[in-house]
Order: structure tokens, then sequence, then C-alpha cells
């Protein structure tokens, strides 16, 4: 009996998985998340005019703050990082801003308004966390819908390319991400055990193979350059600080602190970390804070917590956080071997499109199932997603739709995922707040 303390097996999020396995789903959720360092690098580097070797290098250093953000998570130190299967990325959303701050000043005021925005992390928090309390289910579910359809709709666009470019919606192409979305379904479907859980990343390596069946894969420039990348602090020079030029990404920053708090909420309630989920979250916005601090070190953008991974999470079921720690160790192996990073940047577009469409869909599902606790016949829950719905929706189905308001308000009112989970928080408040309160009876006596 004394001992029975020692024979209970650890919970699903802390248990320790063979070498074997922790490698094999830790190289699955990689392959998942590479797309969006890759292409936010890239969307940047054309954006401002990096020559390849600058390039490369910011590569390197993106999967390198990647990689050690996500172990930060997944272990969590001290109370920084959730102790979550948490893989960190650059937010897209971040990303946009970050180029607009470098095209309207200068990249190292970009970057130095990544540094402030760090350290605006650590001095918001104390205030944020009273906030929790405003962020039910009713508001986290709407969230991850929202979440669910932004992202299907960027890396959508990943399988048919910009609207009027030659190769648009290419058949080929869409073909590539109908076939990978359906080979992941298949995969699932048939196989058991082990091959089961990563049936996403069969999917992807099957689609892979397709594409270089049909000549869509060139690995020409894989071997060509050096061998070892090695990311350098400050690669644009020293930052500046220019408090009005960051104030774009500082408001996103409280943003991306309630994206933080349905991630930490939705993973915790997935793979059954044991407490009160809200006690979490500034953990997790600590390990953002850091990672973010670092990343500005190297030239990037701020890297955050992603939603990514939770649908990866909730397919396999495979919920230990030592996986996404043996992913962050992965990440930060690509980072030092070039031509791995090479490698993972001539990844097809539509099959890397197919994977994320159909893992950011079951982000969606996870949404549906936590609205599934709410009784939406209830009047205030009714109006409450609805409206967090319409202006969330609205910026991401009808881009432009603000495109004639101030500057500084297209920043919150364009931003689907902030407008719809801000408008839900704060129409279910009042419906909770503003309640009449029942009369008593027997006062009226």
């Amino acid at each position: 009996m004394a001992n029975a303390k020692t024979l209970t097996p650890p919970d699903p999020v802390d248990r320790v998985l063979p070498p074997r396995d922790l490698i094999l789903y830790g190289f699955q959720h990689v392959l998942v998340m590479a797309a969006s360092p890759i292409t936010a690098v890239f969307l940047v580097a054309q954006t401002l005019g990096f020559d390849p070797a600058l390039t490369v290098s910011i590569i390197s250093a993106t999967f390198l703050v990647c990689g050690l953000g996500s172990i930060l998570q997944s272990f969590g130190p001290a109370g920084f990082g959730a102790r979550l299967p948490f893989i960190m990325v650059p937010g897209g959303a971040p990303i946009a801003i970050f180029l607009a701050i470098a095209s309207q000043t200068d990249v190292q005021t970009a970057v130095g308004a990544v540094l402030m925005t760090g350290v605006f992390y650590f001095l918001a928090l104390p205030v944020f966390r009273r906030l929790l309390r405003f962020f039910p289910p009713i508001v986290v579910g709407t969230m991850l819908l929202l979440v669910a359809v932004n992202l299907v709709k960027i890396y959508g666009g990943t399988i048919t390319g910009k609207p009027g470019s030659e190769g648009f919606a290419d058949p080929v192409n869409v073909g590539l991400a109908l076939a990978t979305i359906t080979l992941t379904v298949i995969f699932s479907r048939v196989f058991t055990g082990t091959l089961q859980r990563i049936s996403v990343m069969l999917g992807l390596i099957a689609g892979t193979l397709l594409a270089a069946a049909l000549g869509r894969l060139d690995l020409s420039g894989v071997m060509q350059g050096p061998l070892v990348a090695v990311p350098q602090l400050f690669p644009f020079g020293m930052p500046k600080f220019d408090l009005i030029a960051s104030l774009p990404l500082v408001i996103f920053s409280i943003i991306s602190m309630a994206e933080a708090t349905g991630q930490t909420i939705a993973t915790a309630e997935i793979v059954d970390r044991k407490g009160d989920a809200h006690a979490i979250v500034p953990r997790t916005i600590r390990g953002d804070a850091v990672a973010s601090i670092l990343g500005g070190l190297f030239g990037t953008s701020l890297i955050i917590t992603s939603g990514e991974n939770i649908g990866i999470v909730r397919a396999t079921g495979v919920r230990s956080r030592h996986v996404t720690a043996m992913a962050g160790v992965i990440l930060v192996l690509i980072a030092l071997l070039a031509p791995v990073s090479r490698l993972a940047s001539v990844l097809p577009g539509p099959v890397v499109g197919g994977t994320a469409v159909i893992v950011f869909s079951i982000i969606g599902v996870i949404g549906i199932h936590v609205l599934s606790r709410v009784d939406l016949r209830e009047h205030g829950a009714m109006f409450t997603l609805a409206s967090g719905l319409a202006m969330g929706l609205m910026p991401i189905l009808v881009p432009g739709v603000y495109s004639q308001f101030p500057q500084w308000s297209q920043m919150i009112l364009g931003n689907g995922l902030a407008m719809g989970t801000i408008t839900a928080a704060v129409v279910n408040a009042f419906f909770q707040f503003s309640a009449p309160k029942p009369v008593d009876a027997t006062e009226h006596a």
C-alpha cells in the first residue's frame, strides 16, 4: 500500500513515450507546422527585398526560436510555459503588422516593435488575468470556430495561388490538395495504432510523393549552399525603438493573449489536464513573451503559441507534452542544418495546404464541441454566438470591408479573429451582467 502512489500511471499529458514514438509523433507536428514559418519568412523576404543568404539566415532563426519556444511551453520551467503540448509559430497577423511597420519606417524599427511588444506582455499580464472570467465556453468556442475559418482561408491560398496570377486554381494543384485530404482520411480509417495516429503525416508524405510523380516537386536546390546555418543576433543591425510605430503590434498582443486563452483552455480540456485551465493561461502568455523577445533578437516577428497543433493533438489522441518538446528539438536541428531547411521550403504548396485545411477544420470541430456545452436556445448565448460570428466572419469572408476606415481602426476591425472574440466577450458580458434581477414576491406581499 505504501507504494500505491508510485504505481499510479501519470496523466496522459505528462506521459513519456518511447523514443521511437516521441520522434515519430514529434516529426508529424513539425511537418504540419513547417509551412507557417517558411511562408512567413518568404513573405517578409520578398516584400523587403532580402538577399538569399539573409533569407536562409532568417528561416534558420525562425525555426530555432519556434523550437526553443515549443520546448519552453512543453516543459514550463518556473512558470514560463503552460506544460501543455504546444507548438510555437510566427503568427499571420503579426507578420502583416511587422511588414507594415517595416514598410512605413524600416526593418530595425519593426524589430524594435517586436522587442517592445514582448516586454508589454509582462506588463499587461497582471491586468489581463483579471479579464479571464470574460472567456467562458461560449466565447472560447466562438473563437475556435473563427480560428478554423481564418486558417482554412489563409492556407487555401497555398492551394490556389493568388487570384489573377498565372496558374491560379490550377486543377492539378487543387487535385493534389484534395488527394492529400482524401489519403489522410483513408489512412485514419484503414490503419490502427501508431499508423493511425500519424495519418496526417502519412497523408502529407503520400501527397508529396504524388506531386513528385506529377513533376511538381523540385529538389534541385536542396544541396546547394552551406551545410550549416548559424542564426545571427540582430541580422539587420541594432533595433530602433519607436513607441508610436510599435502601437499596432502592441495592440495586437492583447488580441494574442485572448487567442492564447482560448487555445490553452481548449488544449487543457483535450489532454485532460487536471485543475483550473484558466490558471494555466498566464504561464502560456509568459512563454509567448519570452519566445517573442528571443525572436526579436534574431530578427523575426512575434513567435506565439499556435492553434495549429491543437487539431493534431485531437486527431491523433497523442496528448503527451513530451511529443511537442521533441518537435521543438527537431525544429532546432532543422534550424542548424541548412539543407533540411531548404528541403522543408520546397514541400509542394498544394500538399501542405491540403494537410493544413483538414487539420484546421478539426479545430473548428473542437469549437463546436466546446459550444455543445452551451444552451444555444438561451437568448443571451444565441446572440453572443451570432454577433461574434457576424463581426468575425465579415472581414474574413469579405476582405476590404473596412478599407475606407482610418488605418488605426483597420488593425482591429479588419482582424476577424480579434473582432469576433472581442465581440463575443463583450456581448456575453452585457447579457450576463445587465440581466434584470428576479423579483422577490415576498417584498410585495
